[in-house]
């Protein structure tokens, strides 16, 4: 099977969402098929041996993220011959992937990555959020109703698509993959003295873009209630992006530098590391629809703290494999305390966490895709023999 993945953003943009596209694109590339990324760069390339397929595109100030309404010539003679299209990202990537695929009766995937209602409230906070949300709703609902399926990767993800956009059937939950094998127990931890911190400090840690909609300023605040009574607890920040310098910021007016690390970007390759030398981790955020990272903490065997909403509240069950605590400053910080300062209760839900962390293997999760795809692709193929599709295919060699 060739399987096309479509991306506003290639893989120099370091996120949850392009570390879940390369994965399952390697995965399936095992499994014995031909995927194929189309995303946007600073120049026009296709490398076949990685298959990757990039379109120069207009930089976002210094986002390192790139913008073109359009592929090549070569990009879509190839992604024409693919036999089904995955769409990362709804706006460039779904927009495109209507133009050049549904014309050709080439099936179209649309995985839901983003609580796109909440990013917008995040960045764009002069306007009303009602104006914001029938912006989406006007562009998204006829989005999703174009594709031939869309996937949620949580249960909650899925009721809300059902309940907000009025989606039918096409609606399916397929959790995404975490390679556990990177999470052997014989992975070696991370010298903690890197950090500044030692053997007998409890590390608390988060993993993850260091950005408004992640609710890191409310993790620090709680964090520094928890450091005035426990001495020995610290906190481990592991990613970059834009609200750095705020939250160092806020770190520096705490006067807590010493207890606080920020790692800067980390090699994914790295993350099992860094994620065995913590004791607890982290994840404030409201506005996942699946925590990648959170289960990749469990898979290291780490009780997980987290906010009740969607997507947190799938992964991590509560008072077994961490807890999840409303969205209240004086809550989170209880519970914080609580993992911070009770060693047998972290074993404890530890240990839970990691047989809870085995039903994301990426092997189960590529084989769900997998068939999706297939029942997609033998659908399509019934209407290739009609003369719209043999007549759009004709004109394909002139373009």
């Amino acid at each position: 099977m060739k399987i096309g993945m479509m991306a506003d953003i290639n893989e120099s943009h370091v996120s949850g969402v392009t570390n879940q596209i390369a994965l399952s694109k390697s995965w399936l590339g095992k499994a014995g098929h031909e995927v194929y990324l189309f995303t946007f760069g600073d120049r026009d390339t296709i490398d076949h041996e990685r298959k990757i397929v990039q379109t120069a595109g207009m930089p976002i100030i210094k986002t390192g993220v790139f913008l073109n309404l359009r592929y090549t010539r070569q990009a879509r003679n190839l992604l024409h011959t693919m036999d089904i299209a995955h769409v990362h990202h709804p706006f460039i990537s779904g927009t495109l992937a209507m133009r050049y695929c549904t014309p050709r009766n080439i099936p179209i995937v649309f995985t839901h990555h983003t609580r796109y209602d909440l990013h917008t409230q995040a960045y764009l906070p002069i306007l009303s959020e009602t104006i914001t949300q029938m912006a989406l709703k006007a562009y998204l609902a006829p989005f999703y109703r174009a594709c031939d399926l869309v996937i949620a990767p949580s249960e909650s993800m899925r009721n809300i698509l059902l309940e907000r956009y009025h989606l039918d059937s096409r609606v399916e939950v397929i959790p995404n993959g975490v390679d556990l094998s990177a999470f052997r127990e014989d992975v070696q931890p991370v010298d903690r003295s890197v950090f500044g911190f030692s053997g007998e400090d409890i590390i608390c840690t988060f993993i993850g873009r260091l950005s408004p909609e992640k609710n890191l300023s409310m993790l620090l605040r709680a964090f520094y209630s928890v450091s005035t009574t426990c001495d020995r607890v610290r906190l481990l920040l592991v990613g970059d992006g834009p609200d750095r310098k705020n939250l160092e910021t806020q770190v520096k007016h705490m006067k807590i530098g010493h207890k606080v690390h920020f790692t800067g970007i980390v090699e994914y390759k790295e993350i099992p590391a860094h994620l065995t030398a913590s004791d607890v981790f982290v994840t404030p955020s409201k506005t996942e629809t699946f925590g990648l990272s959170t289960v990749e903490a469990m898979a290291a065997g780490l009780p997980a703290l987290g906010i009740e909403s969607p997507g947190t509240s799938d992964i991590i069950e509560d008072g077994i494999t961490g807890l999840i605590a409303i969205d209240d400053l004086a809550a989170f910080t209880a519970k914080l305390t609580l993992l911070s300062t009770n060693q047998d209760y972290r074993r404890r839900l530890g240990k839970q966490a990691v047989q809870a962390a085995k039903k994301y293997d990426i092997r189960a999760t590529t084989g769900m895709l997998l068939q999706k795809y297939q029942e997609l692709v033998e659908k399509a193929q019934q209407h290739h023999k009609s003369p719209q599709y043999k007549f759009r295919r004709f004109l394909d060699r002139f373009q």
